[in-house]
């Protein structure tokens, strides 16, 4: 009698790739949730239609978290600065008293502590949402993602001057991902939600739904598809909602009596918008330089958080507006009208406090402190209109929307999120044409120029190679050992031409492998050529051995492998064990490659598009 098959709940697009945790190794109840989510709903076939509702689900979880850790901070400033309540720590006028200088330091001391543990409990460097989507087919730790959350309220809560988006991005993201991975959703599905995380988390800091969907779609992502935009704008949508009914703050941008922009202004507002994208290439380089310095003291990393909170709070008691991510600050500077002096002496502090505080170790991102020095860049740029053209009608306020935009485009990426934030956060459609204008020429200019936002330029520091979020995580996995034939034909290399023919029958193959003595490869032999040679029957096959410096190894990429048969000209190559021994294991076509990258090149683009 044969045994009765066992009942195998269906699944919501299950991945290739095994889960982090198998089934026997969870928790009961998370096992008996998994198979109640499975079983119970039949609209779980209907894959998209899950993605939506998952998406909205991410977006309501995004919403909560990023609304927590905005009041802890807020919380943290109240303690620690003795800040109003309603009010911003940037938004200060001054200190209440000088001994609050030394916050940044305490909150110093405490990263380092964080450190300390981390290196000791040997944690590696945590994956954000733009790399684990573009590697990782969207895998994120969740204890990397709470770490990392923890750190950025520790940094921005005690003053340093970075902003809480990359942790929200950071948390947000990292739960989707863990979602996705316990449902075993398919390697794209988990893409998307990693997107919906970070979509919602965008959305529900600033108020502003198309912002978040956009910075899902073109920074964490990398592309807008039919099959993504339904579930991210979900996510962002409900992830506002839910800020809006937990209290959170909206980010409006109070601007009144905005001229008429004529077609003559855009002229001007496109050269704002290539000064704030050569700008922004500077920061980058000049952030980097400073942790470059950072990295070169002889002091131990988890004291350096210490020595940037103390140079951060001395420039806190010059003016706070250089303190955490500059919500007030911002405000401020469209609220009020300052000289062209004190803006610029602003934009200098708040720039050496924000490369301070990331070159020393402090944990965020440069995503607000960019919005707040475009907006500084664009009333200076417009200062110096009206100083040499006076009749020229040139607004501070519009100026200073159209440098934030084109400033943070070209360190964060992405025009159109930056555009929609200019347009959500005004409410004035008015601006929407000359801020995506001003956004295109700065975003154009670091492509062609410098070629990395400051997440990816990170990336490069670190030896990666991706330029954005595009999975190219599946590139790597193509391998030239699991492409490689294993039945490979080895002759030594002090074989006579005639004793080859006499073992190698004309037909039987087109290629043998010659090796030498030491069985270490010595060069490929086309059967053909050989035959076809009038020369002495005596000579060895060495003579006729072609591509004798040109190998693969098994652990080579699709790419690198392509690269590799394109500098030898060859159509097949051998693959050696290893560079230094040279073993022969297997030989890889050029034509059996890139049929296998144009098929999983093709699977890529369905997924994106939402085809099966």
């Amino acid at each position: 009698m044969c045994a009765r098959p066992k009942y195998q709940a269906p699944s919501i697009g299950i991945s290739a790739s095994r889960p982090l945790l198998s089934a026997a190794q969870l928790p009961v109840h998370a096992r008996r949730l998994r198979a109640l989510l499975v079983r119970s709903l039949p609209v779980l076939e209907a894959r998209g239609i899950v993605v939506v509702l998952l998406g909205g689900l991410v977006g309501v979880m995004a919403g909560t978290l990023v609304t927590t850790m905005s009041a802890l901070v807020q919380w943290l400033h109240v303690l620690l600065f003795e800040v109003q309540p309603g009010g911003r720590l940037s938004g200060m006028f001054s200190l209440q008293r000088p001994v609050q200088a030394l916050v940044p330091a305490v909150g110093g001391i405490l990263l380092g502590l964080t450190v300390v543990w981390l290196r000791r409990r040997k944690f590696r460097t945590p994956v954000d949402p733009i790399e684990a989507n573009a590697l990782y087919g969207g895998r994120m730790s969740l204890t990397d993602t709470f770490i990392i959350a923890g750190q950025t309220m520790i940094s921005s809560g005690f003053g340093a001057s970075v902003g809480l988006e990359a942790g929200y991005t950071q948390v947000g993201s990292g739960l989707a991902s863990r979602l996705a991975r316990f449902l075993r959703m398919r390697r794209n599905d988990v893409r998307i939600l990693v997107g919906c995380g970070a979509a919602g988390a965008i959305a529900a800091a600033f108020d502003a739904p198309l912002t978040g969907a956009f910075y899902g779609f073109e920074l964490v992502i990398g592309t807008y598809s039919v099959g993504n935009v339904a579930p991210v704008m979900a996510a962002a949508i409900c992830a506002s909602l839910t800020a809006e009914v937990f209290g959170g703050v909206p980010f409006p941008m109070e601007l009144s009596g905005l001229p008429e922009l004529t077609p003559s202004l855009y002229v001007p507002f496109l050269l704002l918008g290539l000064v704030g994208g050569g700008v922004s290439i500077a920061i980058m380089y000049f952030v980097t330089s400073v942790e470059r310095l950072f990295a070169r003291l002889s002091i131990d990393a988890s004291l350096r958080p210490f020595l940037g909170g103390c140079i951060v709070g001395l420039l806190g008691l010059v003016t706070p507006q250089v303190l955490s991510s500059g919500h007030g600050a911002l405000h401020r500077e469209f609220a009020m009208s300052y000289g062209l002096a004190v803006i610029a002496s602003v934009f200098l502090l708040k720039l050496a406090a924000s490369a301070i505080s990331l070159g020393s170790g402090f944990r965020g991102g440069l995503f607000f402190a960019s919005l707040f020095l475009g907006a500084l860049m664009g009333k200076i740029f417009a200062g110096i209109m009206v100083f040499f053209f006076p009749a020229s009608g040139f607004d501070a306020d519009v100026a200073a929307v159209v440098g934030m935009t084109s400033l943070a485009v070209g360190v964060v990426g992405g025009p159109l999120t930056m555009t929609f934030m200019a347009l959500e956060s005004t409410r004035d459609i008015t601006l929407s044409g000359v801020v995506l204008a001003a956004s295109i020429m700065s975003a154009m200019l670091v492509r062609e120029t410098f070629g990395y936002s400051f997440s990816t330029w990170r990336f490069h520091l670190r030896g990666e190679t991706i330029r954005s979020a595009h999975d190219v995580g599946w590139m790597r996995s193509l391998t030239v050992g699991s492409m490689m034939r294993k039945d490979v034909r080895i002759i030594d290399s002090s074989t006579t031409l005639d004793e080859f023919r006499k073992a190698i029958p004309l037909g039987s193959a087109q290629r043998v492998v010659a090796v030498d003595a030491d069985g270490r490869y010595a060069g490929v032999l086309i059967v053909a050529e050989v035959y076809s040679e009038q020369g002495n029957p005596g000579s060895t096959v060495l003579t006729l051995a072609k591509f004798r410096d040109s190998v693969l190894v098994p652990t080579m990429n699709v790419q690198s492998a392509a690269e590799t048969f394109q500098r030898a000209g060859a159509e097949e190559l051998a693959v050696v064990k290893d560079f230094t021994e040279r073993a022969v294991v297997g030989l890889l076509t050029e034509g059996h490659l890139m049929r296998r990258y144009a098929e999983e090149l093709d699977k890529a683009r369905r997924d994106l598009s939402g085809e099966e």
